[in-house]
């Protein structure tokens, strides 16, 4: 039986569902409402995370954003054969996950200019969200896992000409999770941790070779995290004398990275039209693992064997459009996304489709010069996607999620 629970972390990884991994690159209002086809041309101080050397180009004096985003994550649907960790043998399911709500809130803070310099300060959530699955077989792999990512960027621009500005930061990086699963009567883990705060970087330069074209390029340092913390539960183990409830209290660790990403962006505006163009290079082969480590050693052989992962780098393709009615922004996007995870490592914890379309809509209103009223919304259209590896031969559907975004700006 220990090589049948062995399987039990192995096939996690901490995520959310928005068919990119565990990354979320809707970050604020415009990038919500334009499927984060967002960079070249910011609007607001959201383009400290987006695309901080545009800075220099935003109105002068004090500038915020903040909000919230309310995440929806609808039941997904399994159906086919899992593989039981316990029996040895493949059993047919037909499960739901449950349905998945968050709020995330974040702010965006520019100062004034000063000289060709710009600075800021910005609070987000870049990666995370969860997937819990109450009922055997799917517990046996994923009751639950759950990760939260905070980020705390100071952030500068540099005007270089009039044409081109440099900009950059640092940035510090929290992240706390829970992972757990269960078979009945045969074992029941769970595990919480957290991260020490952990640096990481971010680079762009932005160029305006006329007043109606703009083109930006960023890059986002990985962060490797490493969640430490305190597991606790039950295994029944086989002996000679008969079946022993062993209990379980012990710490332990886990690795995940938050990968490094390329953002090449374009915008032309004409008259009251902006048109943006987003290219989105994400370094998911970093994560090659998925390595529980127990300090129990028991525990160890039970549950802390590793699993390749050997997730993929991907692309995605974004287009937004927004259009100005006196004090009134519309905006609307499309993206198409590429899953970082292959087959051979697909499972209940991120079952996500290999490709996915997002579409969204917006609108800012100007109640007076310095303030600014905001509704973004994204949905990740539904789909699906067929699975044939060591512990799944059946198919996920149902795969979509929902994005609300309020915000407030204001200039002062």
């Amino acid at each position: 039986m220990r090589k049948g629970l062995s399987l039990l972390f192995l096939s996690g990884a901490l995520f959310t569902a928005l068919a990119a991994g565990y990354r979320i690159p809707e970050q604020s209002l415009r990038s919500t409402a334009t499927a984060a086809a967002y960079g070249a041309w910011p609007e607001s101080p959201d383009a400290l995370f987006y695309n901080p050397a545009a800075l220099s180009w935003l109105k002068d004096g004090w500038l915020f954003e903040g909000g919230a985003r309310y995440i929806l994550l609808p039941r997904i649907t399994y159906e086919g054969l899992v593989y039981d960790p316990v029996l040895k043998t493949y059993v047919y399911a037909r499960v739901k996950s449950s349905k998945e709500e968050f709020i995330a809130p974040y702010f965006f803070l520019a100062t004034p200019k000063v000289g060709k310099l710009r600075f800021g300060l910005s609070f987000t959530t870049p990666a995370g969200l969860a997937k819990k699955w109450g009922s055997y077989p799917a517990s046996a792999y994923a009751r639950e896992f759950t990760l939260k990512v905070f980020e705390l960027s100071a952030s500068f621009s540099y005007e270089l000409t009039r044409y081109l500005s440099v900009g950059g930061g640092l940035r510090g990086v929290y992240a706390e999770g829970r992972a757990g699963a269960s078979y009945p009567g045969v074992y029941s883990i769970t595990m919480d941790g957290n991260t020490d705060v952990r640096p990481g970087w971010h680079l762009s330069v932005a160029l305006k070779p006329t007043e109606s074209l703009r083109f930006s390029a960023l890059y986002r340092s990985k962060v490797p995290l490493k969640l430490s913390g305190y597991g606790w539960g039950y295994a029944v183990l086989p002996t000679a004398l008969g079946p022993v409830n062993y209990p379980i209290k012990t710490g332990g660790s886990v690795r995940v990275p938050l990968p490094a990403e390329l953002r090449l962006s374009a915008a032309w505006r004409w008259r009251s039209t902006t048109f943006e163009f987003s290219f989105e290079r994400v370094y998911w082969s970093s994560y090659e693992q998925l390595d529980f480590d127990y300090d129990d050693p028991t525990a160890e052989a039970l549950f802390g064997s590793p699993r390749p992962k050997n997730w993929e780098d991907v692309n995605a393709y974004r287009f937004g459009v927004r259009h100005t009615i006196n004090k009134l922004e519309l905006n609307a996007g499309v993206a198409y996304t590429e899953s970082p995870i292959p087959t051979s490592s697909l499972g209940f914890e991120l079952p996500e489709p290999k490709y996915a379309w997002v579409l969204s809509g917006g609108l800012a209103y100007k109640p007076s010069p310095n303030a600014e009223l905001g509704l973004g919304y994204l949905y990740l259209v539904s789909g699906s996607r067929k699975v044939t590896n060591a512990l799944l031969r059946g198919e996920f559907t149902d795969v979509s999620a929902h994005i609300l975004t309020l915000s407030l700006g204001l200039r002062f």
